[in-house]
């Protein structure tokens, strides 16, 4: 199983999702966050942003469907320009469910 973290530009969450379901990825947690990237910030005028609005998504994934999220988050997130966002992947050991307090796979 992979850990997914997605950080994207949040006006591109709806295509990102969009690709996921079509997918069949639907298992998704979504949260905005402050950040920057290597462009330390953006610069309007005289005014300095620091931190930017992203979003980041965070997915559960089994072996088989790690490539098919990584590609849909790719594709959904690109515009290519700086700033489209970081997508990290872990390794799962092991999962939990809550309610039935079993082990997943």
């Amino acid at each position: 199983m992979k850990l997914i973290r997605a950080i994207i530009r949040p006006e591109k969450e709806e295509a990102v999702m969009q690709n996921l379901e079509a997918a069949g990825l639907y298992a998704i947690t979504k949260m905005p966050v402050l950040g920057r990237g290597k462009q330390r910030g953006i610069q309007v005028g005289a005014i300095k942003y620091d931190t930017l609005s992203k979003m980041m998504l965070v997915l559960f994934v089994d072996e088989g469907d790690y490539k098919k999220a990584i590609d849909a988050i790719e594709k959904g997130a690109y515009t290519g320009h700086p700033g489209d966002g970081r997508i990290f992947a872990q390794n799962v050991s092991k999962s939990y469910t809550i309610r039935t307090a079993q082990e997943d796979r």
